[in-house]
Order: structure tokens, then C-alpha cells, then sequence
């Protein structure tokens, strides 16, 4: 639709939140004790300072410093998470990393590499998440798939697959994970969903690669420049989806049982990003060591 006509659904979407914001403040003195009375209780209690003011003064406090500050907390987390993990896809991609992945990829053929994409991220979502997942496999795609068309029914299978992948493990979704810190999920529901989520990545995978006629056309993307940062980066793409994903696979167990909390993934997603980004700063300035020439027979 966004497409069709030329209106950004951001921006249309920041404008309605503002707008039935403003809207929740006023009718607030009228509707909160309906919509959420314990928590408004809660949130006198523990404000004693404001039990003494006349009713909509609570309501305005409840709304303004407590549901919209949560609000706005619950969007923050999300992008900075987002941020941080197209960082970190970004920096691999412009320096060539996805190169290494892309020529282990050796099919040709349109169907096969259907097929392939969708089954490595069907899983590779389980054991991150589904939405990085998405990030670093349409960022694969584009450059193996040239056709507009063709990248966006690659695309939407990509989705499909990431969310069916992360539907079965606790860990493949950033609310997932906060359900399984509160114990509201354990890992036993693993054999009751897989099945389930399998069969609703295979079907339209099944349809859609109806759609896709003949091969890919080969195409030159061997590049000094590109060849010499692959082999640069090549240690940290290889390396630091395993860091990732066992930091993923600890934390959530472990930490939060003995803190009570545990670290939000955005944060682990900083520090990586950072870390890569010295790593790759303090090996490009260091000095190459001259190629030695052998000896004149």
C-alpha cells in the first residue's frame, strides 16, 4: 500500500500515536479506572506525595509518568535493538563479509535456493532471532538475487521463515525471551511447536517456488578492494553469530535468575557492534608487512 500511494506508514503511524495520545489524556479521568484499575492503584500507593491531589492531577501523573514513559521504554529498547543489529549487518556487508557465505552457496537454481535460504533461516531464527535473522539474510539475498521482483517474493518468504523459526524456540523472539525470563514459557514447548511452525514455513515455500522459472545469471563481483576487507572481516562474520548466539542462549537462564533481570539484547548488541568496530579500526591501521621477495635463482 505504501507503494501504491507514495504516503510513508511511518510517518502516518507517528501521527495517529501522537494523536489518541492526546486524545487517552483527556478522556483519562473518564476511562482509566476502567481500562487499568490496579495499576492505577498501584501507582497511587507508591506515590504517596500524590494521594493528597484532586483526581485528574492522579490520572494525568498515572498516564504521563507511568504508561507513556513505559510506552515510549518498550519502542526504545526495540529500536536500539534494531539499530544495533543493522550496525553490525551493515558493517559486515559493506565490507565484504557476506561474500565468504554467498560462494558456499552453490546452486543455481531458482527453486534450490528458495528452498535453501528458507530452511537456513528457519533455524538460524530459532537460535538468535527472528528479526536479526531477517536483517542478515535479505542483506545475503541482495546480493545473489538482481531481479526487483524476484527479491521481493525472496523477501517475503524470508519473513515467513523467520517468524515460523522463531515461533518454536524460546529464544527466537525478543518477547519470547522476555516470557521465558518470567517463567510464563519453559523449553518443553520446543516439541509442540516445531512441527506446527515447520509445516507453516514449508507451505508457502511450497507455493511461492511455483513463481520462479531457470537460474541465476552469474555475475563477476570479485573485487581486489572487496577480496582484501572480506578477508579482514571473514574471522569476525564467522565468529560473532556464535558469540551472539550463545550470549543469547545464557543469559536469559542464567543471569536472570540470579539478578532478577536480565540485560536487554540491545545492549549486548552495542557492545559487540562496538568491539567489532575497534577490532576492525585496530587491524586497518596497522601496517602490512611488505611481501618478502624470494632470492634470484
Amino acid at each position: 500500500m505504501e507503494h501504491t500511494i507514495k504516503v510513508n506508514k511511518a510517518s502516518v503511524a507517528l501521527l495517529i500515536g501522537t494523536l489518541l495520545w492526546v486524545i487517552y489524556v483527556y478522556l483519562a479521568p473518564s476511562t482509566v479506572l476502567s481500562v487499568s484499575p490496579d495499576a492505577f492503584n498501584h501507582y497511587i500507593h507508591s506515590h504517596p506525595e500524590l494521594q493528597h491531589h484532586a483526581f485528574g492531577i492522579q490520572v494525568r501523573h498515572f498516564v504521563i509518568d507511568h504508561q507513556i514513559l513505559e510506552s515510549i521504554g518498550d519502542i526504545s529498547e526495540m529500536l536500539f535493538f534494531l539499530l544495533a543489529a543493522m550496525t553490525i549487518v551493515e558493517l559486515i556487508d559493506v565490507h565484504g563479509g557476506f561474500t565468504y557465505i554467498t560462494e558456499k552457496i552453490t546452486t543455481r537454481k531458482k527453486r534450490r535456493l528458495l528452498w535453501l535460504i528458507s530452511f537456513i533461516t528457519f533455524f538460524m531464527s530459532a537460535v538468535l532471532d527472528n528479526l536479526t535473522t531477517t536483517i542478515v539474510m535479505i542483506m545475503l539475498t541482495r546480493r545473489i538475487i538482481r531481479e526487483p521482483r524476484e527479491r521481493w517474493l525472496f523477501g517475503s518468504i524470508i519473513v515467513i521463515a523467520a517468524n515460523s523459526g522463531g515461533a518454536w524456540s524460546p529464544i527466537g523472539d525478543v518477547t519470547t525471551i522476555m516470557l521465558w525470563v518470567k517463567g510464563n514459557i519453559t523449553a518443553s514447548i520446543i516439541p509442540q511447536l516445531f512441527f506446527p511452525s515447520l509445516v507453516s514455513m514449508i507451505a508457502p515455500v511450497f507455493v511461492a517456488q511455483f513463481l520462479l522459472k531457470g537460474n541465476i545469471q552469474e555475475e563477476e563481483i570479485s573485487q581486489t578492494e572487496e577480496k582484501e576487507n572480506s578477508e579482514l572481516l571473514l574471522p569476525y562474520a564467522k565468529k560473532r553469530p556464535a558469540g551472539d548466539t550463545d550470549f543469547r542462549g545464557f543469559h536469559p537462564c542464567f543471569i536472570s535468575r540470579v539478578q532478577g533481570s536480565y540485560p536487554p539484547a540491545a545492549f549486548h548488541r552495542f557492545i559487540t557492534g562496538c568491539k567489532l568496530i575497534m577490532d576492525l579500526y585496530r587491524d586497518s591501521v596497522q601496517p602490512k608487512k611488505p611481501a618478502q621477495r624470494k632470492p634470484e635463482a
